[in-house]
Parts: structure tokens; C-alpha cells; sequence
């Protein structure tokens, strides 16, 4: 072949080469053409890559510049937890159920289950699993669920710091702020805070809430078993709770359940063959969260403002949550006392239909004179009918229940009557009605229930047994009252306002008290002498705030053989006098009836060796304020301290004390004085009637009495006539019920 055929032949192959060449883009040299000349392999490499280090660029100026912030409300808000003195819950009091909790109550097993289904390299890595949030992003983009892959600290993050938006933006901030927070914090801090701001469902926040509200226990009793279900529960709470799931819902869960169990023994962290022995528990059925229904409104204001008292906290903190607050209620006592109330009281009554009977408030308070709990306390029938608790409230007299008190400071001081006989319970008084006290400068001359006249010469057991008031107007005056007042203040008594401290008038209870005050007053008296506080909380916890609860029981607030003796007397009321109607065999008791003025209020406070209790009855119009008479109560009469207070009292006293060992008062020391008798030989006159004289607490004047007026007592009590004196022989005790008066007769009054 010629030259001129070799260019020829060349020609042709460059000409069928040229469309191919076109095609793909390629130019004379071989050089890519087209749009291959922006998607080469190096080209799109290179750029993939910029595209890493520009968003690690990003990530890193991201980091600088999104701050860790303050935690949302909902992250850090509990409700306060209210337990009886056994450990059951009793209520929760918030907004949010969620009582946080340290890593260390929960066990140890159960936290690994978490991980195991969560984030099983929680411990390793460093608050953030790249790949787990490229695999999620991977399955939102093809359509496989939604973006996954978060670890705990990421969710910790997502709970504390922001919200559930399933948005890039907050995902982005989670990120960043899950990397500063494992730096800052250690795992088992992370763990804490993820596990207490969680969700689990039936309302409950925190494994915590969740081990109640699933199980009915507290987390830390928590089984392997019970803590998987909860782990697995937590994904999707309302489509696994097994009380509502549907059956895909419980394969569901079962599915996650054996996940996590498996998972364990994935990580070393269960034994296979112990792994073949777990089995599914099943969860309790769901309850309403306790509320503040009942006595429970009651018994959490008591426990509120003794903590409070005791903390100098205010309001707004204690609201804020996270205590968890043991009360000293027995959860027995305190049903048996509501009963009592029920059953005594209430179901006698016609609130919408007797007027009377809508104005009846029923308090209560019951305590342990060994250790100062109160252990029980009825403050009304709700808070939805009377917000304020009647065991609480200081709008009242005590009336006569105050009388011990001022034999007890006559003990105390040595006091003298007016012509300088030592005051013992022997000790003879003028019993008349309306006569007018000698050594006052404030005249006051007060009358006896239904006028009655108790002679000239009556001792005092005689007159603590039928609530004399001119007995106990005139010893207060031989006393002194400052000095009576300075005793009921050693007691445990308050100085409010109105306390009539120079009045004679004070013997018959004209201060304001409550049933807490007077339980104390009288458990001072039950433990000898030693100073009874009575205190509703056994224990309070908050993770932030440390409280230690004061001791209920001091040292002698009184002698003992004053508190003694002042037992000793108490048991002749009941066993002779105004409390006859809570005598039993069960028990041994001595006690004390308190009826006010007009019959606004109504008291019976006794005590066994075992337990001391105050039931009081207060007159209030509805709506008001107003103190208004309890006379016709049920239908009745006047309702004096031995009649529905008394009732309750007893009923209450047999329940709580029932299957108990009772025992008898240790009163060695009781110093009763020399015996003597009246010379009187005739029982009480009247000036009204001829009949026998009211074994019951006596009328008292008004919190600011005029002290030369007295109104009528209201006391119903209706106790058999006074034995005649002049027939008595031996020397019988007092806390019997002898046919004869309880002192023998002798030569002289001189003790």
C-alpha cells in the first residue's frame, strides 16, 4: 500500500472513530468532553471528602458556639411523695409524678438491662454513636422508620435539656450537647438522669414512678425480670403496657423483653443457664395516682407545716418536689379512728336535713406517749368540705380539759390554799356554786353545771371527777395564774393571743388550743413527766436538702411524782366521774371531759399506758367562721366531752388496742395526800332541782369572759347520784368504783 492509501485508510478510521468519540464526550486528545468532564472519579472523591471536613469544620464551630442550657421545667420537676409510717404510699402530691432517685438505689442488674437494650456501649463510647446515626438516617431516608440510633446520653439530653421535636435543628443541638455532656459528666450521673426523666406511661416520670405505677414497689426492690419489662416498656409505653396492649402489642413486648434479656447475656453480663430460668412478670393493673381524697388531705397538711416549721422552708419550696416524706400514721390506727368518727358520729347525723347537724366538725389526734408519733389524725370530712384540719385548728377552747393542767402546776409548785393547806388530791375545797374566789383582784365567781352546789368541804379527786368549776376557779387564784400559765407552757401549751393570764377565769380554759397540743400535754403526763412533742414525720428525704426530725420525747417537763399524781386523779374520772362512759375491761385509762361555753366545743382527751387521744367537736356555721352551739347535735340534747367525743374515744381506743398486750399505769409515785371527808353528809343540792350532780366538764366562759358573769354549763353528762359520805369506811383507791366516797373519814381537814 502507497502513502496516498495509508492517509486514506487513517481518514476512515478517524471518521468512524469521531461518533464515539462525541458520544462519550472525549475531544481530539482523548480529553473527557460533556458533563464528564465535571464527574470524574477524582472530582466527586474530592469533593465527598471537602464535604466531610466542611461539616467537621461545622461540627466543630457548632460545638463552640451552642451552649449546654438550662435544664426544661418538665425535667426537673417531681411531686412530693407521702408514705405511711410502714413504707406504703399513702399519696403524691404534684403536678408531675416523678420522685427522683440516686444511680445506687437502683440495683445493678436492672440499670445493665437498660443499657443492654439501649445503648450497650454506653460505657465506651463518648456520648454519641456515629454510626447509629447514620444507620438511622439511613432507615428515614429508605423508608424504614424513623431516625434511630440515639444513645442514652443523647436521650438524657433530649429529656433534660430540650424537647421531643422530631426536627434536624434539634437533632443537631442534641448531638452537640450530648459530646459536651459526656466530657462533663461521668456515665453513671448520665445514666441517673436519663432513667429519672423517662417516660414509661401510666403517667409515671422516672423508674421510680415506673416501679410503682407497673409493680407496686419501690425501685429498689425491683427484680431482673420486672426492671426488663420496664426497659422494654419504655420505648413505646401505651403499645406495651400490658394492661392495654393489644396481642400485637404483647408480642411486641415480649419481643423487647426477651431482647434485653438476651442482649445481657450478649455482654457477660447474665449467665446463660440463669437466663433460661427469668420469666415474664406481669405488671399490676393500672391505679389512679393517690390523690388527696379523705383523711390524706389532712394528714399532708400536718406533715407540710411541720416540715416546714421545721425547716424554716417556704412554701415555694416545698411545691417544688422531690421530698419524700414518711409520716408516723399507722395506716391500722388510722382506719380504726375514721371508723370511730363513721360510725359514732357521722353516720347519726343529718347534714342537709338538721341545721345543727351542718354546723358539726369532728378533730382527732392520737398518739404514742413512749415516743411522741402521732399515729393517727381525723381533721374533718375533706378537704373538698372543709379545707382546714379540725385536729389543727386554735379557734377554740380546750374548756376543762385544761384543769389537770392547773392541778398539775398546784403539784408542781408546792401552792398553798388561802389558809395555807398544801394542795393535794385530797385537799378540801368550797364547792359552792357561784361563790366568789378569795386573794383575786379579779373577781370571778363561776357556777357549777346546772348550778349545782357540791357543799362546803369537797376534795379535789371529788371535784377533778365531777368538773367543779369553783373548786378549780379558787386554786387557781391559791396557784397563782401566771404560774398555772408558766406550767401549761412547760407542757407544750402556746402563748397566743387572748391568753387571759391574770384572770382566774383561765382555770376553766378560755386560751386557744388545739387537739395536737393538748395530745401532748396529756402524753407528758402518761410518760411521767418527760415532755412529750408530738410529731407526724418519721423521716423526710430530698436529694438537695438534708432534715433530721426533732425528737419528740425531752427531758422532765415536770416531776414525775407530779405526773403521777395527776394520772392517778385522771383515773377517777374515769372510773368515778365525767368518763365513766369509756370505762372498759380492756384497758385501764385516765382521762379528762371539756365542754365550753354555749356548747360551741366539745373535748374528750384520755390515754391508756399505751396510747394517748384528744377527740374534740367544734360548732361552726357553714361558710363562716362563726362559732355556733352544738346543743341538739343528732337530734339530741347539749353534746358535752362525755357523749360523741367519748363514744369515739372508746371505740376508736378498743380497735387500735385490740391483739395488744395492755398494761396498767406505773404510778408508785403518785402522791394523793393525807385522806381526808367532807363533813357534808347530804349529796349536792341544786338550786333548781334536787337532783344528783353531773359527773362532766363544767361551763367556761367565752376566750374573753366577763369575770363576774358565768352562763349555765352545757355538759349532758348524766352520771347516778353522789355516794352519802358519812357511810364510808376503809381506804379505797380511787381509780375503783367503790360505793364510797374515796377518802376515809378523819379527826381533822389538816393534811
Amino acid at each position: 500500500m502507497g502513502r496516498a492509501d495509508a492517509r486514506k485508510a487513517q481518514q476512515q478510521r478517524s471518521a468512524r472513530r469521531a461518533p464515539r468519540g462525541r458520544a462519550t464526550g472525549e475531544g481530539r486528545a482523548g480529553k473527557p468532553t460533556g458533563i464528564r468532564r465535571f464527574f470524574t472519579w477524582k472530582k466527586i472523591l474530592g469533593a465527598f471528602f471537602g464535604m466531610i471536613l466542611l461539616g467537621m469544620a461545622a461540627l466543630v464551630a457548632l460545638y463552640f458556639y451552642v451552649d449546654e442550657p438550662d435544664p426544661n421545667a418538665e425535667a426537673i420537676q417531681q411531686s412530693n411523695i407521702y408514705k405511711y409510717a410502714d413504707g406504703s404510699l399513702m399519696a403524691r402530691d404534684g403536678k408531675m409524678n416523678r420522685e427522683i432517685v440516686a444511680i445506687d438505689r437502683v440495683p445493678k442488674e436492672v440499670q445493665t438491662a437498660f443499657i443492654a437494650i439501649e445503648n450497650k456501649s454506653f460505657y465506651k463510647d463518648r456520648g454519641v454513636d456515629f454510626l447509629g446515626v447514620a444507620r438511622g438516617v439511613f432507615n428515614t431516608v429508605t423508608g424504614k422508620g424513623k431516625a434511630g440510633g440515639s444513645t442514652i446520653t443523647q436521650q438524657y439530653v433530649k429529656n433534660f435539656y430540650l424537647n421531643q421535636d422530631q426536627t434536624p435543628t434539634r437533632k443537631l443541638k442534641e448531638l452537640v450537647i450530648s459530646l459536651k455532656v459526656d466530657r462533663r459528666m461521668e456515665k453513671d450521673e448520665i445514666l441517673a438522669g436519663y432513667l429519672n426523666t423517662s417516660y414509661f406511661g401510666r403517667g409515671a416520670y422516672g423508674i421510680q414512678a415506673a416501679s410503682q405505677a407497673y409493680y407496686g414497689v419501690d425501685v429498689d426492690k425491683l427484680s431482673l425480670e420486672q426492671g426488663a419489662y420496664l426497659a422494654a416498656v419504655l420505648q413505646a409505653p401505651s403499645q406495651y403496657d400490658w394492661a392495654v396492649a393489644g396481642d400485637n402489642g404483647k408480642r411486641l413486648a415480649m419481643v423487647r423483653f426477651n431482647g434485653v434479656l438476651d442482649n445481657m447475656v450478649e455482654m457477660g453480663k447474665l449467665d446463660a443457664e440463669k437466663r433460661k430460668t427469668l420469666t415474664f412478670k406481669e405488671p399490676i393493673k393500672p391505679k389512679a395516682t393517690p390523690g388527696l381524697e379523705g383523711q390524706k388531705g389532712y394528714l399532708k397538711q400536718a406533715a407540710d407545716a411541720e416540715l416546714r416549721r421545721q425547716t424554716n422552708m417556704t412554701e415555694a419550696q416545698l411545691k417544688a418536689g422531690g421530698w419524700e416524706i414518711v409520716l408516723n400514721i399507722e395506716p391500722k390506727k388510722q382506719a380504726a379512728l375514721e371508723q370511730a368518727v363513721q360510725d359514732e358520729l357521722e353516720s347519726q347525723l343529718k347534714r342537709n336535713d338538721r341545721p345543727v347537724d351542718a354546723s358539726v366538725q369532728a378533730g382527732a389526734t392520737s398518739v404514742d406517749p413512749k415516743t411522741g408519733h402521732i399515729v393517727a389524725m381525723y381533721g374533718g370530712t375533706g378537704l373538698s368540705d372543709h379545707w382546714s384540719s379540725n385536729a389543727l385548728r386554735t379557734d377554740f377552747q380546750p374548756g376543762s380539759t385544761f384543769k389537770p393542767v392547773v392541778l398539775a402546776a398546784a403539784l408542781e409548785n408546792k401552792s398553798t390554799t388561802q389558809d395555807g393547806r398544801p394542795i393535794k388530791p385530797s385537799t378540801l375545797y368550797d364547792g359552792t356554786s357561784k361563790r366568789p374566789v378569795v386573794g383575786s383582784k379579779v373577781p370571778f365567781n363561776p357556777q357549777n353545771q346546772d348550778d349545782k352546789d357540791y357543799g362546803k368541804e369537797i376534795s379535789v379527786q371529788e371535784a377533778t371527777n365531777y368538773s367543779v368549776n369553783s373548786v378549780y376557779a379558787q386554786m387557781i387564784v391559791d396557784v397563782k395564774p401566771p404560774v398555772a400559765k408558766k406550767t401549761a407552757l412547760q407542757l407544750g401549751m402556746k402563748d397566743r393571743d387572748g391568753w387571759p393570764e391574770d384572770k382566774p377565769a383561765m382555770s376553766l380554759g378560755t386560751m386557744s388550743a388545739n387537739t395536737v397540743e393538748m395530745a401532748g400535754v396529756y402524753a407528758t403526763f402518761d410518760n411521767h413527766g418527760k415532755k412529750v412533742t408530738p410529731t407526724m414525720i418519721k423521716s423526710a428525704k430530698h436529694a438537695d436538702r438534708q432534715f433530721t426530725p426533732v425528737e419528740s420525747v425531752g427531758g422532765q417537763a415536770i416531776t414525775r411524782e407530779t405526773a403521777d399524781t395527776v394520772t392517778k386523779v385522771l383515773t377517777g374520772v374515769v372510773n368515778d366521774g365525767s368518763g365513766k362512759a369509756v370505762k372498759s375491761s380492756a384497758y385501764e385509762a385516765a382521762g379528762k371531759t371539756g365542754t365550753t361555753e354555749s356548747n360551741v366545743a366539745a373535748w374528750f382527751t384520755a390515754y391508756t399506758p399505751e396510747l394517748v387521744t384528744v377527740v374534740a367537736m367544734f360548732g361552726e356555721e357553714p361558710g363562716t367562721a362563726k362559732q355556733v352551739t352544738l346543743t341538739g347535735t343528732a337530734g339530741g340534747g347539749r353534746a358535752g366531752g362525755s357523749s360523741f367525743p367519748a363514744e369515739i374515744w372508746k371505740a376508736y381506743t378498743l380497735a387500735a388496742l385490740k391483739g395488744v398486750k395492755t398494761g396498767e399505769f406505773d404510778l408508785d409515785e403518785a402522791d394523793m395526800g393525807t385522806p381526808v371527808v367532807p363533813s357534808r353528809s347530804t349529796s349536792p343540792s341544786s338550786s333548781s332541782s334536787q337532783s344528783s350532780p353531773s359527773p362532766s366538764s363544767s361551763s367556761h366562759p367565752p376566750q374573753s369572759p366577763d369575770p363576774s358573769k358565768s352562763g349555765p354549763s352545757p355538759d349532758p353528762s348524766k352520771s347516778p347520784p353522789k355516794p352519802d359520805p358519812s357511810k364510808s369506811s376503809g381506804k379505797p383507791d380511787p381509780t375503783k368504783s367503790p360505793p364510797n366516797p374515796p377518802f376515809p373519814p378523819v379527826v381533822n381537814q389538816e393534811p
